[in-house]
């Protein structure tokens, strides 16, 4: 495999689970706001999954450019980062906003 097909590889792989820990995110508020909170719960860990597994692939990145192996900065490289940095304020905000519909449904009951 080329450098840049591995690069790309690794751009696509933060993208695509930067992308599926924001939704699963989105989904956790979804659910506890019909009050399935058990749900919610387990859409909040998928996203910690996917942004794990993001977080991994980041590593590596950092891994190999503290090794002298300098990835090329590119326009795609950098929207990934932003992909990913967005998934985290998405998924810190989705806990909060599961957080506030438990205690509203606890007033409630």
């Amino acid at each position: 495999m080329s450098e840049e097909d591995q690069n790309l590889e690794t751009v696509m792989g933060l993208i695509m689970n930067g992308g599926n820990a924001k939704s699963s995110a989105f989904e956790a508020i979804h659910a506890a706001k019909a009050g399935d909170f058990e749900k919610a719960d387990e859409k909040l860990k998928e996203s910690d999954h996917f942004l794990t597994e993001a977080h991994n692939v980041q590593t590596g990145m950092l891994t190999a450019e503290a090794q002298g192996d300098h990835a090329e900065v590119t326009l795609l490289m950098v929207h990934s980062q932003d992909h990913l940095m967005n998934a985290i304020t998405f998924r810190d905000l989705a806990g909060e906003m599961v957080d506030l519909y438990k205690r509203l449904s606890e007033k409630e009951a």
